[in-house]
Protein backbone atom coordinates (compact mmCIF):
# COMPACT_ATOMS: atom_id res chain seq x y z
CA UNK A 1 0.00 0.00 0.00
CA UNK A 2 1.39 3.39 -1.01
CA UNK A 3 1.16 5.90 1.84
CA UNK A 4 1.33 9.51 0.74
CA UNK A 5 2.06 11.02 4.16
CA UNK A 6 5.40 9.28 4.83
CA UNK A 7 8.80 10.73 3.99
CA UNK A 8 11.29 8.74 1.90
CA UNK A 9 13.24 6.09 3.83
CA UNK A 10 16.59 7.88 3.41
CA UNK A 11 15.26 10.86 5.41
CA UNK A 12 15.22 8.69 8.54
CA UNK A 13 19.04 8.98 8.73
CA UNK A 14 18.79 12.77 8.59
CA UNK A 15 16.15 12.55 11.32
CA UNK A 16 18.42 10.50 13.59
CA UNK A 17 21.27 12.94 12.84
CA UNK A 18 19.08 15.79 14.19
CA UNK A 19 17.13 13.93 16.88
CA UNK A 20 20.03 12.34 18.82
CA UNK A 21 22.04 15.58 19.26
CA UNK A 22 18.80 17.35 20.20
CA UNK A 23 18.06 14.69 22.79
CA UNK A 24 21.59 14.84 24.23
CA UNK A 25 21.60 18.65 24.28
CA UNK A 26 18.14 18.66 25.86
CA UNK A 27 19.13 16.26 28.63
CA UNK A 28 22.33 18.18 29.34
CA UNK A 29 20.36 21.46 29.35
CA UNK A 30 17.83 20.10 31.86
CA UNK A 31 20.50 19.11 34.39
CA UNK A 32 23.16 21.75 33.61
CA UNK A 33 21.48 24.79 32.05
CA UNK A 34 23.82 26.77 29.80
CA UNK A 35 23.36 29.74 27.49
CA UNK A 36 26.22 30.33 25.05
CA UNK A 37 26.75 34.06 24.47
CA UNK A 38 26.95 33.66 20.69
CA UNK A 39 23.31 32.48 20.72
CA UNK A 40 22.02 35.73 22.27
CA UNK A 41 19.79 37.53 19.79
CA UNK A 42 16.99 40.06 19.57
CA UNK A 43 13.99 38.12 18.25
CA UNK A 44 10.56 39.21 16.99
CA UNK A 45 7.83 38.09 19.37
CA UNK A 46 4.14 38.16 20.13
CA UNK A 47 4.15 39.30 23.73
CA UNK A 48 1.35 38.84 26.22
CA UNK A 49 3.45 39.80 29.26
CA UNK A 50 3.98 43.49 28.57
CA UNK A 51 6.66 43.76 31.28
CA UNK A 52 9.13 42.52 28.67
CA UNK A 53 8.52 45.57 26.48
CA UNK A 54 9.75 49.07 27.10
CA UNK A 55 7.25 51.54 28.57
CA UNK A 56 6.76 53.32 25.23
CA UNK A 57 5.40 50.24 23.46
CA UNK A 58 2.96 49.00 26.14
CA UNK A 59 -0.59 48.71 24.91
CA UNK A 60 -2.30 46.72 27.68
CA UNK A 61 -3.08 43.66 25.55
CA UNK A 62 -1.18 41.40 23.18
CA UNK A 63 1.79 43.29 21.77
CA UNK A 64 4.23 42.75 18.98
CA UNK A 65 7.84 43.60 19.54
CA UNK A 66 11.33 42.29 20.02
CA UNK A 67 12.78 40.44 22.99
CA UNK A 68 16.35 39.61 23.90
CA UNK A 69 16.69 35.82 24.06
CA UNK A 70 19.25 33.05 24.08
CA UNK A 71 18.33 30.64 21.28
CA UNK A 72 19.57 27.38 22.91
CA UNK A 73 16.05 26.27 23.91
CA UNK A 74 14.70 27.03 20.44
CA UNK A 75 17.55 25.09 18.79
CA UNK A 76 16.99 22.08 21.06
CA UNK A 77 13.25 22.17 20.36
CA UNK A 78 13.75 22.42 16.59
CA UNK A 79 16.26 19.54 16.57
CA UNK A 80 13.88 17.33 18.59
CA UNK A 81 10.75 18.15 16.61
CA UNK A 82 12.18 18.10 13.08
CA UNK A 83 14.42 15.10 13.81
CA UNK A 84 11.63 13.27 15.63
CA UNK A 85 9.14 13.79 12.82
CA UNK A 86 11.64 12.58 10.22
CA UNK A 87 12.49 9.49 12.30
CA UNK A 88 8.87 8.71 13.12
CA UNK A 89 7.33 9.31 9.71
CA UNK A 90 9.92 8.10 7.22
CA UNK A 91 9.20 4.86 5.42
CA UNK A 92 11.05 1.72 6.37
CA UNK A 93 12.77 -0.07 3.49
CA UNK A 94 10.09 -2.77 3.20
CA UNK A 95 6.99 -0.71 4.03
CA UNK A 96 3.87 -2.86 3.59
CA UNK A 97 0.39 -3.20 5.11
CA UNK A 98 1.70 -4.99 8.19
CA UNK A 99 4.27 -2.28 8.86
CA UNK A 100 1.49 0.28 8.37
CA UNK A 101 -0.59 -1.56 10.99
CA UNK A 102 2.37 -1.58 13.40
CA UNK A 103 2.84 2.15 12.72
CA UNK A 104 -0.83 2.88 13.46
CA UNK A 105 -0.90 0.68 16.58
CA UNK A 106 2.26 2.37 17.85
CA UNK A 107 0.82 5.83 17.26
CA UNK A 108 -2.42 4.98 19.08
CA UNK A 109 -0.42 3.47 21.97
CA UNK A 110 1.80 6.58 22.15
CA UNK A 111 -1.21 8.91 22.29
CA UNK A 112 -2.87 6.82 25.03
CA UNK A 113 0.29 6.72 27.15
CA UNK A 114 0.93 10.41 26.59
CA UNK A 115 -2.55 11.45 27.69
CA UNK A 116 -2.51 9.07 30.66
CA UNK A 117 0.66 10.79 31.85
CA UNK A 118 -0.93 14.18 31.16
CA UNK A 119 -3.98 13.23 33.26
CA UNK A 120 -1.66 12.27 36.12
CA UNK A 121 0.19 15.56 35.70
CA UNK A 122 -3.08 17.50 36.06
CA UNK A 123 -3.62 15.79 39.40
CA UNK A 124 -0.06 15.79 40.76
CA UNK A 125 1.75 18.93 39.50
CA UNK A 126 0.96 22.59 40.09
CA UNK A 127 2.42 25.99 39.26
CA UNK A 128 5.77 26.08 37.51
CA UNK A 129 6.21 22.33 37.95
CA UNK A 130 3.13 21.83 35.79
CA UNK A 131 4.61 24.20 33.20
CA UNK A 132 7.72 21.98 33.05
CA UNK A 133 5.50 18.91 32.54
CA UNK A 134 3.77 20.70 29.67
CA UNK A 135 7.12 21.55 28.08
CA UNK A 136 8.11 17.88 28.19
CA UNK A 137 4.65 16.92 26.96
CA UNK A 138 5.32 18.69 23.66
CA UNK A 139 7.84 15.98 22.81
CA UNK A 140 6.54 12.84 24.53
CA UNK A 141 4.12 11.68 21.82
CA UNK A 142 7.02 11.60 19.35
CA UNK A 143 9.32 9.88 21.88
CA UNK A 144 6.74 7.24 22.80
CA UNK A 145 5.83 6.61 19.16
CA UNK A 146 9.44 6.26 18.02
CA UNK A 147 10.19 3.90 20.92
CA UNK A 148 7.10 1.74 20.46
CA UNK A 149 7.33 1.57 16.65
CA UNK A 150 11.01 0.62 16.58
CA UNK A 151 10.57 -1.82 19.48
CA UNK A 152 7.73 -3.51 17.58
CA UNK A 153 9.87 -3.68 14.41
CA UNK A 154 12.73 -5.17 16.44
CA UNK A 155 10.43 -7.84 17.91
CA UNK A 156 9.04 -8.62 14.44
CA UNK A 157 12.52 -9.06 12.97
CA UNK A 158 13.53 -11.24 15.93
CA UNK A 159 10.44 -13.47 15.49
CA UNK A 160 11.09 -13.83 11.75
CA UNK A 161 14.64 -15.08 12.38
CA UNK A 162 13.43 -17.90 14.64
Amino acid sequence: MKTQYLFPAKWKKIGWFLFIPGLILGLVYIFYPFEPDFLNAKMPAIIIDNDLLSQSTKRGWISFGFVQDNLIEEIIGLLLIIGGILVAFSRVENEDEFITKIRLDSLVWAVYVNYFILLLAFLLFYGLDFLWVMVFNMFTVLFFFIFKFHWSLYKLKKEMRI
